[in-house]
């Protein structure tokens, strides 16, 4: 049976402009269970990235709660909501957010200085397997504006796991690059999630989508589709695609 990671019941978001209510999540109930790639689809407006906001305690839910670790998240303090953010969760964005003055090196292991419990040498030593593994140890030493768009976000996804996060929460990881970086970043995360990282992501893109062992779909701040997928295989992309198009469609995207 699988287990739990995160556990959200009637999860809502609302957000107040010019004395004008909008709801975007509506009652939500979800298990994100430890293990799977969970990918996140619906219509633009639909609360993807707010979803998944929510879940990560980036933003705060209106009501209901997301239950982690046997806390919930939603009364849970910004002290210790920052705390979990750098050490239990990892985040990946569409845009890299890299800081522009420092290395690619630097900029994988500031977070890792930041976890007490290792040592510098100990973040280092683990910053340069990473690059080793995402393909950048050779450009370790540049800039974020010395590199593309690829390099810059397989840097991002380094950062992301330097301290080893249980949960990795990924927005639109792909949505800047060009299909080869676009395929070289699903690669990584599919690597990622099949040596046992737990990972959300929100995507607009049927490929990406793909490689989830999880779709879920969502229409007005609601979980209308719940798909389930063995590990993804490069052998069976056809068949794949084939297949999450059809459920797609059903789903009336």
């Amino acid at each position: 049976m699988k287990k739990s990671i995160l556990s959200a019941k009637g999860l809502c978001k609302s957000f107040a402009h010019n004395g004008v209510q909008t709801h975007i999540l509506t009652g939500m109930d979800v298990d994100i269970y430890e293990g799977d790639f969970t990918v996140i689809m619906g219509a633009s407006g639909s609360g993807k990235s707010t979803t998944l906001y929510a879940l990560s305690g980036m933003d705060r839910a209106t009501a209901g709660q997301v239950m982690y670790g046997g806390e919930d998240l939603v009364k849970m303090s910004e002290k210790k909501l920052a705390r979990l953010r750098r050490g239990s969760f990892g985040f990946i964005f569409q845009q890299m957010h890299l800081v522009s003055n420092l290395s690619l090196f630097e900029n994988i292991t500031v977070p890792g200085y930041l976890d007490k419990d290792k040592t510098a040498a100990q973040v280092d030593k683990r910053a340069d397997e990473l690059m080793e593994k995402m393909g950048i140890s050779h450009i370790k030493s540049q800039l974020p504006s010395q590199c593309s768009g690829g390099e810059q976000q397989r840097c991002a996804i380094a950062r992301s796991v330097i301290n080893e996060p249980e949960m990795l929460f990924a927005d639109e990881p792909t949505g800047a690059l060009n299909r080869k970086n676009t395929t070289e970043v699903l690669d990584l995360l599919t690597e990622l999630n099949k040596g046992g990282q737990s990972i959300l992501m929100v995507t607009h893109d049927q490929r990406a989508a793909c490689r989830a062992t999880r779709i879920l779909y969502l229409e007005d701040g609601r979980i209308t589709g719940d798909l389930e997928l063995p590990p993804y295989e490069k052998k069976d992309e056809k068949s794949r695609e084939a297949q999450v198009g059809a459920w797609l469609n059903s789903m009336q995207w």
